[in-house]
């Protein structure tokens, strides 16, 4: 069974564009609906890191607004970081699931329980991957392979109770 679920940003939690204007402020948009489901996997005591070569305060914000676990930014080299999650939350790599769409992201693809990448991955992505979305990077990629992973482990049936039942 899935208990963490890490995520790559650029190209997956974001459609991979940076909007920069003349100030060096640089933007990134975020799908409303990733969130959502990432939010109700937590809420279902699931665990969330965000392991990213780049750094940004964006992405940390992002990670405070949606109570994500973990980010690790800046990263060179994914699989070390992986090994410190597993470590520290004593996990196996089967009951670890990533999300990515570049080949810096193979590395920890090919350890994990469970890969999975947008549909607009790297061609070296979409052939390696246990599951390619019908969705884009930051277009509901995430909704889509968070909701899966859910409906595996049995939890779907939770959020859709939570949600039809409350008063």
């Amino acid at each position: 069974m899935i208990k963490l679920i890490v995520l790559d940003v650029d190209g997956t939690l974001t459609d991979g564009r940076l909007y920069m204007d003349d100030k060096d402020n640089c933007l990134k948009a975020f799908d409303v609906k990733d969130g959502f489901t990432i939010v109700q996997w937590i809420k279902l005591g699931g665990i969330v890191a965000i392991i990213t070569g780049k750094s940004s305060e964006i992405v940390r914000r992002r990670k405070e607004e949606l109570g994500i676990q973990e980010l690790a930014q800046g990263v060179s080299n994914k699989v070390v970081e992986l090994n410190k999650l597993l470590k520290k939350y004593s996990l196996s790599l089967d009951e670890v699931a990533y999300i990515g769409d570049d080949i810096n992201d193979l590395g920890v693809m090919r350890l994990v329980g469970f890969s999975a990448c947008p549909k607009d991955a790297v061609p070296e992505v979409l052939e390696r991957v246990d599951y390619i979305s019908n969705k884009n990077g930051g277009r509901g990629a995430v909704r889509d392979i968070f909701e899966k992973i859910m409906k595996e482990n049995g939890m779907w049936e939770k959020v859709l109770d939570r949600y039809i039942n409350e008063n």
